[in-house]
Formats: structure tokens, C-alpha cells, sequence
């Protein structure tokens, strides 16, 4: 059996189209699994569920992703268990792509592919579609190589039994997981038409508390079980897979921009947890320009 775990906050405009994305792709034995604090989330939830008969609801406390993981889990009947946000959506046959690749035994986890659904024509959705494809290219050549690489936390699967329970206050739970499934001798395999649809912010602001949350959960790690998976040096290093992106001085004038934003961005990581020793909730804030 397959269980789809959505996690949500606050996402009740959303959720339905999140929740449909897996529903209507009747995946033989699946469940779909919602999690979310909020009763606005859990009420649009709530009008899909007459629908669909295998959806689960449940209320967590609010005590962030990884605490909301946790409680999933415990409801959940499958033995893959595939994860994904309630402010995205997902390729219609995401479900099938990321499952066939479990026939391995080897396989321990398998990750989706982040799409940027931003407009190219402005900055940040330049830098979406940048960084995205960046991964993407990471990810699938590490796939054919055999070297390690990491889930993406919009969409991933994961073997049941491989899955630990998550420390509360983590910033960056995939992060966590992926090098838990290593850590038991499994591999992660890389599902690129698995999509995963998503909205990133079109503000600076927005920009860097999501990149503060992320950049900032690999430090935690680090800090947490001594492996070093993401650091500044290690960005500067493939700064020049970036030069190819530009396609006319305005997008090479964003790129200059998005080098100067990365520097303050690890600047600020540095500082809010090694200076001012910032907890999970400073750290972790709501990026409203992505729902």
C-alpha cells in the first residue's frame, strides 16, 4: 500500500488542488493523508473527502513540519509513504514515476523534480527557473553516476521502515531523512517526470526567508550530526554552471544580483545561528508570496 502524505499550514486556497493532483491519479492502494493545524486548511480538505474515500484527515498541534511528519506517520498503512506540501501541485503521473523505482531493493528513497511555475520575464522568477533547473541537472547526473545526493522535499518517497522519527525544530527535513537512508546502506533514486509545481517568491524579502530556511536547515544538520551537505564554499564552486543561463544583459544583470544576494544570504545564516543562536521558529516564517 501507498500512503501520500500532505503536510499543509494555512493553505486553504490550496489544498484542494493539492489533494486532487494525487486523487485523481487512482494509484492502485494508495491513501492520501492530510495534515494541517489549521481548521481552514482541514475544512477545504473536509469538502474532498465525500469524494474521495480514501483521504485522512488529521489535526496536528502546529508544532512545525517535522512534529506534523511524525503524526502522519503513525496513521499511515503504507509501506512506501510519499510526501508532499499543500501549497503545490503535482504531475499527473507523479505517482507511478516515483513508485516503479522501488522495484530495486537497493532504492531506500526516491525524489521528485521541483518545476518553478514563476514567470521568467522578472528577476525572481529568473532565479526560480535558475536554481530549479540547477538541481535538476545535479540530481539527475548524480542518479547516473551513483553518487550521493539529496531528496527534494516537495515530493519524495521513501521506504516505511527506513523513515526515523524526526527531531522537532528541524529546518530542513529532507535534508535529514536523505542522509538517514544513506546511513542504512540504501541509495536514493531520482524520479525527474515525477513534477512537482511550485510558486517561489517574487520579493526579496520573501526570497530570503525561504532561502534562510533551507540554506540555514543544511547548517543544522551539520551542527546535528556532523555531515556538511551544503555551505557557501561549496555553491562557489559551480558558480560557473550559472554563466550559461543568461540570454541578454538584463538576465546577466540578475545573475550579478543573484551572486551578491547568496553572499549576504550565507551572511545571515552565519549570523542568526552562530551569533544570535536563532531558534526553529525565528527562522522558520511564512513566505506568503508563494501561497
Amino acid at each position: 500500500m501507498i500512503s501520500i502524505i500532505i503536510t499543509a499550514f494555512k493553505e486553504p486556497r490550496t489544498i484542494g488542488k493539492a489533494i486532487e493532483a494525487f486523487a485523481k491519479q487512482k494509484y492502485p492502494g494508495s491513501e492520501i493523508i492530510v495534515t494541517a493545524p489549521d481548521e481552514e486548511t482541514l475544512n477545504e480538505a473536509r469538502k474532498l473527502k465525500k469524494k474521495y474515500k480514501n483521504m485522512v484527515l488529521v489535526k496536528d498541534k502546529g508544532n512545525g513540519k517535522s512534529a506534523a511528519m511524525n503524526l502522519a506517520v503513525k496513521k499511515a498503512k503504507g509501506n512506501i509513504l510519499v510526501f508532499s506540501d499543500g501549497d503545490i501541485h503535482v504531475s499527473s503521473d507523479s505517482l507511478k514515476n516515483l513508485i516503479e523505482q522501488f522495484s530495486d531493493e537497493k532504492i531506500g528513497a526516491v525524489s521528485g523534480r521541483p518545476i518553478s511555475i514563476n514567470k521568467k520575464d522578472n528577476k525572481y522568477g529568473f532565479w526560480s527557473y535558475m536554481l530549479v533547473d540547477i538541481a535538476h541537472r545535479r540530481r539527475a547526473l548524480a542518479a547516473i553516476k551513483g553518487k550521493r545526493f539529496f531528496c527534494s522535499g516537495y515530493l519524495f518517497a521513501i521506504r516505511k521502515k527506513l523513515l526515523p522519527k524526526l527531531p522537532e525544530g528541524l529546518l530542513s527535513e529532507d535534508g535529514y531523512i536523505s542522509h538517514k537512508v544513506y546511513s542504512s546502506g540504501f541509495k536514493i533514486g531520482y524520479a525527474p517526470k515525477a513534477e512537482a509545481y511550485i510558486t517561489y517568491p517574487d520579493n526579496f524579502s520573501d526570497w530570503i526567508k525561504q532561502k534562510k530556511r533551507s540554506a540555514g536547515g543544511y547548517n543544522q544538520i551539520n551542527k546535528m550530526i556532523g555531515v556538511s551537505m551544503r555551505s557557501f564554499t561549496s555553491e562557489s564552486f559551480g558558480a560557473l554552471g550559472f554563466l550559461k543561463y543568461p540570454g541578454n544583459l538584463k538576465e546577466t544583470w540578475w545573475l550579478i544580483q543573484l551572486f551578491i544576494a547568496r553572499v549576504y544570504l550565507w551572511i545571515k545564516i552565519y549570523i542568526d545561528i552562530n551569533i544570535k543562536k536563532k531558534k526553529r521558529e525565528e527562522l522558520w516564517v511564512r513566505v506568503e508570496s508563494t501561497k
